[in-house]
């Protein structure tokens, strides 16, 4: 009823006030006016409504003021905390021993302690809360108790002092007038503001000039013991020709009493004294000396440029003769110091120079003792290429002829065969073909070593495809290993390289045989590795092994390790074949074996520039895959891991499972393979300590940034409990040394069959 007379923006008392006027005024009217109709009534409801509001609102004002009581009581309460809390920090830094100062970050001086400024009291009274950083920086570099480096105005120790403010934390020492030293600390606040802390180190830095001058004393006593220990005369001057000291037995070597060395002795009165003494070798020697040893100061006397030229470059070393009578002689070595002064040293050459005359002597007769002998071994020489030369023709004459009967001699022996009926003749027959085999092979590598002895055999190097001569041989050797019980084989690539097919043939038929022939169990390897610019073939098989001390002797002609073997297990001609041949194609040949584990023959061929990339595996001559429980489908794994030895190891042990392997020592090394052949792996198995500061959690990130998602095995050795929650964080597989195969190819089982 009222909504319309009383503004809702005016305050509660306001319109208090206007509902007691409003009331007022009704009253005055209901008493006034009599009307029979009941209006007067009416009012006086309407004023008794008012009255009631009047009342509520009074209520409501009422409680405002209460609230408004408690919170200027909380307000106030709040304002004593605070400054009790600022009274309580200025006692706290007034209680630091250093000088104490904040700025905030805008840079302005906020609070300081009594003790900041505590050693510029020229300036003390200027350093109030207020004061900006860059004026508290030039009140202290004009201060008078602030001792400035020589050469170095106000100004720019400010500008300096200013650049280096920009940094987080800074720590310097300001040296001031009386000897004191103030170490100044100043470092940022997480809001941007600075705090600087002074700290009066005189004592410290005094203790440490004490300590410097004790090392020095130390060290000059050193210094005398050490010349006095040298079998060498030795004196030093300083940068004015002044001798600062010396050992005794300089005096014995010049001749001179030790009382006539004296601190600040003249280099010219010594040296003077020398020239009466000795005689120099060379005629100009002794002027040379003088404007040698000349103090630099003396350089004043000559132009600007010259002065600038002695300053920057030293005196080069200068070293000549003396002696002294008939006999005695000395070397004499002249070195810049890099102060300016220098040093002399004399050492007594004379059993030198007299030995050296002796030898001049004695070579002179040895000369022409050996002229005589050169003459008679060049004789001798020249009779042993000739003997050598002929017994090489005879050979390889006497190696053709004995070919062409063996060979009709085998041939008629196979023909007889099937014609007797009888066991015991075969038998018989059988040996002998055997034999004639045996005389074959015995014969053709007396004729290869004739050829590679002689110095004339000829190499024609071409472009050779490596499935197709390894295929061929691996046709040749199957039924060998058949018979022993052996598997043999060959992982196959599309690999071209450059050498001789013959020789390259003879030296890889030769390795595959020795490896069948000293194999008893499992089997005989030929594999294909990638590298840089070549390509290795290696010839792995499980045999007895190769010790130490017998790998040189293996490569000699008619070597056997195994002494009981029979003439038809060879005669010991392979190996020396086979090194022979890969010198004189220049193909490298490595051996790596272990007793009773077996040997590793590779060879380094170079590649064929147009050869396709070796990861584009061939069809033509891969091996149907055989139901070995073991074997796993083909799969591509890239390798990286530092040691040799376990690298290795696990290459040869997942080939052998049916995996083409790429075995690397750096994330550089495997990054140049795959881009050489053009491949993308599989699965990745990387070490985490790979060396030369790189991790091998890193690796894989990062060759999975540019491969893709790949399978990863991390291979760890270090308990540290990070490691599990980093294999997890890169979703891969940890593996711990040693490593179980079983785990290794149950994984890489699980690997291939998701991938199927």
């Amino acid at each position: 009823m009222t909504a319309g007379l009383i503004d809702p923006r005016d305050s509660l008392e306001r319109q208090n006030e206007k509902l007691l006027k409003i009331t007022a005024t009704l009253m005055r009217r209901v008493e006034q006016d009599t009307d029979a109709s009941g209006l007067a009534y009416t009012q006086f409801e309407r004023a008794v409504l008012l009255e009631e509001e009047i009342r509520s609102r009074t209520r409501d004002l009422e409680r405002a003021l209460d609230l408004l009581n408690l919170s200027n009581a909380k307000l106030a309460e709040a304002n004593r905390e605070t400054e009790a809390a600022r009274a309580n920090l200025a006692n706290a830094i007034e209680t630091v021993q250093e000088g104490f100062a904040l700025f905030n970050a805008q840079d302005v001086l906020v609070m300081c302690n009594s003790r900041f400024g505590m050693h510029m009291p020229d300036i003390r009274a200027d350093l109030r809360p207020g004061l900006r950083f860059d004026s508290y920086v030039q009140l202290v570099s004009s201060s008078t108790s602030l001792s400035l480096p020589a050469g170095t105005p106000p100004a720019a120790w400010a500008a300096r002092r200013l650049a280096r403010h920009q940094d987080r934390s800074v720590m310097f020492n300001v040296r001031m007038t009386g000897n004191r030293w103030v170490q100044v600390s100043e470092h940022r606040t997480p809001d941007g503001g600075t705090v600087i802390l002074q700290t009066d180190v005189t004592d410290i830095m005094r203790l440490q000039h004490q300590e410097r001058e004790r090392i020095l004393d130390d060290q000059a006593r050193l210094i005398r013991a050490t010349l006095e220990h040298l079998n060498q005369g030795v004196c030093i001057f300083d940068q004015q020709a002044r001798l600062v000291g010396w050992n005794r037995l300089m005096g014995d070597l010049l001749s001179i009493p030790i009382g006539r060395f004296r601190i600040g002795s003249r280099f010219e009165r010594i040296f003077e004294r020398l020239r009466e003494t000795f005689t120099f070798a060379q005629v100009d020697i002794a002027d040379q000396v003088t404007d040698w040893a000349r103090p630099r100061t003396e350089l004043a006397v000559g132009s600007a440029s010259e002065q600038t030229s002695a300053d920057q470059h030293a005196r080069a070393p200068l070293s000549f003769d003396i002696q002294q009578g008939a006999t005695r002689v000395l070397t004499v070595f002249m070195q810049d110091m890099p102060d300016g002064g220098f040093v002399i040293s004399f050492t007594d050459v004379t059993a030198e120079r007299q030995a050296a005359r002796a030898m001049s002597e004695a070579r002179d007769t040895l000369e022409q003792r050996v002229l005589e002998r050169t003459l008679e071994l060049e004789d001798a020489l020249q009779a042993a290429e000739r003997a050598n030369a002929s017994k090489s023709r005879f050979v390889a004459a006497a190696s053709h002829d004995l070919l062409q009967p063996l060979s009709a001699a085998k041939l008629f022996v196979a023909a007889l065969k099937s014609e007797l009926p009888d066991a015991s003749p075969q038998d018989t027959l059988h040996k002998a073909a055997n034999a004639l085999d045996s005389v074959e092979t015995l014969v053709s590598a007396l004729l290869d070593i004739s050829r590679l002895d002689s110095g004339r055999a000829e190499v024609h190097v071409t472009s050779v495809d490596l499935d197709d001569l390894l295929g061929q041989l691996q046709d040749e050797m199957r039924p060998t290993a058949d018979i022993k019980g052996l598997t043999l084989r060959l992982r196959p690539s599309r690999a071209r390289v450059l050498s001789d097919v013959t020789y390259l043939r003879r030296i890889m038929q030769n390795l595959i045989s020795n490896a069948l022939r000293y194999t008893d169990q499992g089997g005989v390897l030929i594999g294909i590795r990638p590298r840089r610019a070549s390509v290795r073939v290696e010839v792995w098989d499980t045999g007895p092994g190769i010790a130490d001390e017998d790998r040189n002797r293996i490569f000699a002609e008619f070597q056997r390790l195994n002494a009981t073997a029979s003439a038809a297990d060879g005669m010991g001609l392979g190996l020396a074949i086979v090194e022979r041949a890969c010198a004189l194609l220049g193909h490298p040949l490595t051996l790596r074996s272990e007793v009773g584990r077996g040997t590793v023959f590779a060879i380094d061929l170079p590649r064929d520039a147009a050869s396709p990339p070796i990861g584009e595996v061939s069809s033509l001559r891969a091996e149907p895959p055989r139901p070995a429980p073991t074997q796993l489908p083909q799969l591509i794994a890239l390798l990286i891991v530092a040691d040799a030895d376990l690298r290795q190891a696990l290459s040869l042990t997942m080939e052998q499972w049916g995996i083409d392997v790429l075995p690397c020592a750096s994330e550089d090394e495997a990054r140049t393979l795959l881009a050489e052949i053009e491949v993308t792996p599989d699965v990745l198995l990387i070490d985490l300590q790979l060396g030369s500061n790189q991790c091998g959690a890193k690796v894989i990130e990062d060759l999975r940034r540019d491969f893709g998602p790949l399978p990863a095995c991390l291979i760890s050795s270090s308990p540290n409990p990070d490691i599990p929650r980093l294999v997890q964080r890169l979703d891969a597989q940890l593996f711990t040394k040693p490593i179980h195969t079983e785990q290794l190819r149950s994984f890489l089982n699980d690997l291939r069959s998701r991938q199927v």
